[in-house]
């Protein structure tokens, strides 16, 4: 019986030492795959090497974002200019920055450089303007708080940024579990009953996008960081939120009309009923598809269009690649047709107000046609500015290029009509 007892603990023994042995080799897999200690990073750590010691395969491919110089038919990461393709936006835009300068954006690591060298910047350029461009802001809206942050001159501000979009625009450093880190996109869910911890992962993977990739405006003397959505994130929403603010970014002068230039409304696009959004599917799922390496299955933080990555963003549900492809081009092409009568069709009506206005025509009709005016290019802008070329939303995109259509022939009659 003895004997029996001391095989049974000599097993046990053994089974411990095994056991342990197979841990400590996990854990330096773990380890050497950058699943290293959590707790080693400080709170909002702006420089994403510190975070590439645990994380190396990660912080390589944001790194590679860098050196995204591709172009797709729509985008891509390559900086051309909007103007040099599209000479109608310097009538579009007329008397605003984005006539002067209006270039791609390219991959999120050139965020700083690209935003401090743009041609758009003035002595009065705010320093909210880097809102969406540094890994550094989350400690500088904890330490100074967001409305000294939005105050501050551009130029100022940027002595304090040294370090491009990186993991602390997205993750906690003690959890690294995905969060809201703009408080700009905090206060516009509150206000909608919304609490993004509430959220599923597979929706963080979607709202973290948010902190940036939203159509925004500068409230006030002080510049505040908003996000129109108080009335709901549809575009009908917006622009009934705008019209009841009397927001403005800029007077038109030619057609004298006061305008709004809308940003990169990617998440609203995407998140108003869109086919992948209501399947599930997240920003990350297809711009941050999962890949594998040395063994290793991670998240490729090499952020970019997926037609430059197809393959991994789409084989997880497509079969057919090719087709899907194919079909984006299809898709797009008729998103970009739709797009450009819309910008026919505004250009003429700028025209006809001109010619009205100088004209000395009837100011009643005027000022309705400079309203249609408005309405119209806020609404070609919210698909234009958007960096999907439809794709995101495709109907929803058609939709409201249509009545930017409409909107802008209705301000042409109407400024006819107000001729002397």
């Amino acid at each position: 019986m003895l004997k029996i007892i001391t095989l049974i603990l000599a097993a046990m023994w053994l089974l411990v030492l095994m056991m342990a042995g197979l841990l400590f080799q996990q854990g330096q897999a773990s380890q050497a795959a950058g699943q290293g200690p959590k707790n080693k990073i400080a709170a909002m750590e702006p420089d994403s090497a510190v975070w590439g010691a645990y994380f190396p395969k990660q912080y390589a491919t944001l790194v590679q974002t860098a050196y995204n110089d591709t172009r797709t038919e729509f985008g891509g990461s390559e900086p051309f200019s909007h103007l040099e393709d599209d000479p109608r936006l310097l009538t579009l835009f007329a008397g605003y920055g984005f006539s002067i300068e209006y270039n791609d954006d390219r991959g999120h690591w050139n965020a700083v450089l690209d935003v401090q060298s743009i041609d758009r910047l003035t002595p009065t350029t705010p320093g909210t303007c880097y809102s969406c461009k540094s890994s550094n802001n989350p400690q500088l809206w904890d330490e100074l708080g967001m409305a000294t942050f939005d105050a501050m001159l551009f130029t100022e501000l940027g002595e304090s940024i040294d370090h491009p979009i990186g993991c602390a625009n997205c993750h906690d450093a003690d959890t690294l579990e995905l969060i809201v880190t703009n408080p700009a996109l905090e206060t516009a869910l509150a206000a909608q009953g919304l609490d993004w911890r509430t959220f599923s992962q597979q929706e963080m993977r979607t709202v973290v996008c948010a902190n940036c990739h939203v159509e925004y405006y500068f409230a006030g003397t002080g510049k505040y960081l908003t996000f129109p959505w108080v009335n709901g994130r549809d575009i009908e929403d917006i622009a009934a939120y705008y019209q009841a603010n009397g927001f403005v970014d800029w007077t038109h002068p030619e057609s004298g009309t006061k305008m709004i230039k809308m940003q990169h409304p990617d998440f609203e696009m995407f998140s108003n009923n869109s086919t992948h959004y209501n399947a599930g599917v997240a920003c990350a799922d297809c711009h941050m598809p999962y890949v594998k390496t040395d063994g290793m299955r991670f998240s490729t933080h090499d952020v970019k269009s997926p037609l430059l990555n197809a393959q991994a963003a789409c084989s997880g549900c497509h079969k057919n690649v090719d087709r899907v492809v194919a079909q984006v081009s299809i898709i797009q092409n008729h998103v970009h047709d739709t797009m450009l009568a819309a910008e026919d069709a505004l250009v003429d009506a700028i025209n006809a107000i001109e010619a009205a206005a100088l004209a000395g025509g009837d100011a009643a009709l005027i000022d309705e046609a400079r309203t249609l005016h408005r309405e119209a290019q806020l609404r070609w802008d919210f698909v234009a500015a958007e960096n999907s070329m439809g794709f995101h939303n495709p109907e929803y995109a058609l939709k409201t290029l249509a009545k930017a259509t409409d909107l802008a022939r209705q301000a042409q009659i109407k400024a006819v009509e107000a001729l002397p």
